[in-house]
């Protein structure tokens, strides 16, 4: 990390957290949730979400204060306890699901201004795209000019942001009728929605995707002012966003019943406003929506640039990604990550790809980097390594790396089968860039047991490309 770059303060690094969670996915958590559980399955969702994304927080905030030198965050934890195509496929998977985020929020921006004005559609019409292109560029060229500026504007865009999902919440809760809320709990009039624990797995990539960031300032530990705002940012962070996210969800379903709910296009929390005052409920949570995103798109590209960054400063990646301009940003890391967000808008384009598919999507390809810092944490404690004298600490810790692990590997499970294949998919061709990091320090490539696990990654892609062109998956 350059000398000259720019430190963040808690308040920054508490934005940066809150700012790459809460995007768009809380404005279209509704109908989202409304699709796959009724009140009852989501409570009991929420419940299992909040320990296990709770005991994700605490692994990162352990993982931040054990291990002060991995100060890169998600990938580092992989590369230090399960080697170097480890490491790189965690670094690979998370900068993807962050980008791909990206596109679903620009998806969602031009969808919300489609209700007052048709030429955007469900943000996927030419025209649409076109402005969505624009605005990725102003992004791109806002963020060259420096990583303290950037993480200031999304600052002022977190807060902006809070304040009418706050007001939904004051008149949700006047507005809330627990005859709505309770009329059919459990959703039994709804055959689709199968048992009471299918609901419950079905909404668990919703839930992953709105909390997608909780590892925020640990990938920025290294630009900290202090190391200790790491851990303290990304609990504060999380507990104040899944208080939001939990509120919103369960005040709706008091406000609309589930099928009401479950027919609304997003962003479904404007419906849901204006079915309470009326038409400017509509306009004030899309207002408010579009300077979410404005802030999400921010966060993400600061994040998918920085985690290239580091990747190539630990020759993970190759070296070309660690070249920096003359304000300390990594442009070449954020070229490719924008490149690839202007591609995936234009195959948007043709292949009509809605914000759901999207986040979906987004969603599985974290959830491997999760896993393994999970699994970090737990080597850790079974080690004993930086426990000296600290038996207590280290069989605490020992607990909930466990539950994070056992979450992890619940969400693999939940996120089914397509979603695992089509993760496999955009794992495989990193490989490319992996070689080429090898290569330039005259490495072998694979050890033994990497090359059973990319024979694997290899195998999942193929069996998905047939898939796909066979028509047994779609996207």
């Amino acid at each position: 990390m350059s000398e000259g770059g720019q430190k963040l303060k808690l308040g920054a690094l508490i934005a940066l957290v809150v700012g790459s969670m809460m995007g768009g996915g809380i404005f279209s958590l509704p109908q989202n949730m409304a699709a796959r559980a009724d009140a009852g399955a989501v409570l009991i969702g929420w419940g299992i979400t909040a320990v296990g994304m709770l005991a994700l927080a605490f692994v990162f905030q352990m993982l931040a204060n054990r291990k002060p030198e991995l100060d890169s965050g998600v990938y580092a934890y992989a590369k230090a306890g399960f080697g170097d195509y480890m490491g790189f496929s965690s670094a690979w998977g998370y900068w993807i699901s962050a980008w791909l985020g990206n596109v679903g929020y620009f998806v969602l921006l031009f969808s919300t201004l489609g209700f007052y004005f048709p030429i955007f559609g469900e943000g996927n019409t030419p025209v649409a795209i076109g402005c969505a292109s624009l605005l990725l560029w102003a992004v791109h060229v806002l963020v060259m000019r420096g990583i303290k500026e950037a993480a200031f504007i999304n600052q002022v865009t977190t807060v902006a942001k809070i304040v009418p999902l706050i007001m939904f919440i004051v008149i949700a809760a006047v507005a809330f009728k627990a005859d709505i809320f309770t009329r059919d709990i459990w959703g039994q009039s709804n055959p689709e929605f199968g048992s009471v624990m299918d609901q419950v797995r079905n909404m668990m990539l919703v839930t992953v995707f709105v909390f997608i960031g909780i590892e925020g300032a640990s990938v920025y530990s290294g630009r900290a002012q202090r190391r200790s705002d790491v851990g303290k940012a990304t609990v504060l962070g999380f507990l104040g966003v899944l208080a939001l996210l939990v509120l919103v969800n369960v005040l709706s379903l008091g406000v609309m019943s589930q099928p009401e709910l479950e027919k609304l296009q997003n962003p479904s929390l404007a419906s849901v406003l204006e079915h309470i005052v009326g038409p400017w409920g509509g306009l004030l949570i899309s207002i408010g929506l579009a300077v979410s995103l404005l802030g999400a798109l921010l966060s993400w590209a600061l994040l998918c640039a920085e985690i290239l960054f580091a990747t190539a400063k630990d020759q993970t990646m190759p070296r070309f990604l660690t070249h920096e301009n003359a304000n300390h940003v990594p442009v070449n890391a954020l070229w490719m990550t924008n490149i690839m967000i202007q591609l995936f808008l234009l195959i948007t384009l043709v292949s009509a790809g809605t914000y759901t598919s999207l986040i979906y999507l987004a969603s599985s390809m974290i959830l491997v980097p999760y896993l393994w810092s999970a699994a970090y944490a737990v080597l850790l404690c079974v080690r004993g390594e930086s426990y000296s004298g600290q038996s207590a600490e280290r069989w605490k810790d020992l607990g909930i790396g466990l539950l994070a692990l056992v979450y992890a590997i619940w969400l693999l499970y939940a996120g089914g089968v397509k979603y695992l294949l089509l993760s496999a998919l955009l794992y495989a061709p990193g490989v490319l860039l992996f070689a080429r990091a090898k290569h330039e320090q005259g490495k072998p490539l694979f050890t033994r047991w990497e090359k059973l696990i990319f024979a694997g990654v290899v195998a999942g892609a193929l069996l998905a490309a047939y898939a796909l062109y066979s028509g047994l998956l779609t996207p």
